[in-house]
């Protein structure tokens, strides 16, 4: 048992470490200065933003503490990065602490909504109307 909690605590050493190293870069190198960066292949292929388009940029403008820059280029990642976060390092601390991990922390209906409003989102920020510029990447 012990060695499992040992293995559970470097795991989540190494992922905050490589967290933090991209983090660093992400900070340092703005996504939209530098070729290194992946960039969207539906976008490439079609122009149509998807739901991640612009969250690079978003987590660069986070990054330095622009919060209206970042909801520019992905509302629904702002909205929802407190909530993914609480809900990872939940689990990570559960694991690294050799606890059992937490049960699913919310009812299915939440997944459905959550999966729906990423669909609504995709289709709306790709509308050609003057209502739905601001959803855009």
């Amino acid at each position: 048992m012990t060695t499992t909690i040992q293995r559970a605590r470097w795991k989540l050493l190494a992922l905050c470490a490589a967290g933090l190293g991209a983090a660093a870069v992400l900070y340092a190198f703005e996504p939209t200065r530098h070729a290194f960066y992946p960039q969207c292949v539906l976008h490439r292929a079609t122009g149509l933003a998807c739901p991640g388009c612009g969250c690079l940029r978003a987590l660069h403008q986070l990054s330095h503490g622009n919060v209206p820059g970042a909801f520019a280029h992905n509302p629904l990642l702002v909205v929802l990065l407190p909530v993914l976060g609480w809900l990872a390092v939940r689990g990570w601390l559960a694991e690294a602490l050799g606890r059992q991990p937490p049960h699913a922390p919310m009812h299915p209906a939440w997944g459905w909504a959550l999966f729906a409003t990423t669909v609504v989102f995709a289709v709306a920020r790709n509308l050609p109307f003057s209502w739905a510029r601001w959803l855009g990447p």
